[in-house]
């Protein structure tokens, strides 16, 4: 069901939110747009002016590893004033409440942990982009690390245990999904009753099947985007407004 208005849809999404044990949440680019951070998709966003670096291209080529972090460096400013928007505040706030045992998020940015989610309950399906690893051994290094010795030598670092190339902790096109964060994720789908996408456009797969695999056991289904998804016929509710708007009066609740 499309809602007919926000205000409609706001009081049905606090009905079924009331009547449900256990809310799992999942969250694309979109819950993050109003606090400054561009989404990849849509026309002006990040892969309308850059092509993706696939991952296959960043391990065989020093020249992509350079070009992939000189595009990170000149996002560091739009990461680090970023704070948590509505949408992370309210979803905080139910998993606050014990509605909500954790968030599964498609998203790199850290909101959800600096808007009051433990660490060990944001599922990042797509990794995270605050900080490196080395794609061999798995040592971490912060951003600063890199930073220094890109500056010092005009390339992007080897770790220093393996010397293997070391990538911010995403997971790029052509990588290989997270084994625990896509079994972590499955089981969370699977036993909520109630699951909420927000923000995302349900394009990319193979995250964009746990909206799907949640109403197969027996879910609910929200859908709270500002445009139509291919799932929008299987939801109990759409919501196709700002999505904000949509959830800011779920904060602190």
């Amino acid at each position: 069901m499309i809602a007919s208005d926000l205000q409609s849809g706001i009081e049905r999404l606090g009905d079924m939110i009331a009547e449900a044990k256990t809310i799992v949440p999942f969250t694309g680019a979109g819950i993050s747009t109003e606090c400054g951070i561009p989404d990849f998709r849509s026309p002006g966003g990040i892969w309308t002016r850059n092509r993706p670096i696939p991952f296959d291209e960043f391990v065989a080529s020093q020249e992509a590893r350079d070009e992939s972090w000189r595009r990170r460096f000149a996002m560091e400013a739009v990461f680090a004033a970023a704070k948590p928007g509505r949408g992370h505040r309210a979803l905080a706030s139910l998993y606050r409440a014990g509605k909500v045992p954790a968030v599964i998020t498609q998203n790199i940015d850290n909101l959800h942990q600096a808007s009051g989610f433990a660490p060990e309950h944001v599922v990042e399906l797509h990794g995270n982009t605050t900080y490196a690893r080395c794609i061999g051994c798995g040592q971490a290094y912060p951003l600063d690390w890199v930073r220094l010795r890109f500056d010092d030598d005009g390339a992007a670092p080897n770790c220093t245990a393996c010397d293997e190339p070391v990538k911010t902790a995403t997971i790029s096109f052509g990588q290989m999904m997270p084994e625990d964060e896509m079994q972590r994720a499955t089981a969370l789908s699977q036993a909520c009753d109630l699951f909420i996408a927000v923000g995302s456009s349900l394009v990319v797969w193979p995250a964009a099947g746990f909206p799907m695999m949640a109403k197969r056991a027996g879910a609910r289904l929200v859908i709270i985007n500002r445009e139509p998804t291919e799932q929008d016929d299987i939801a109990d509710l759409v919501i196709q407004h700002d999505i904000g708007e949509t959830l800011g009066p779920f904060v602190a609740n």
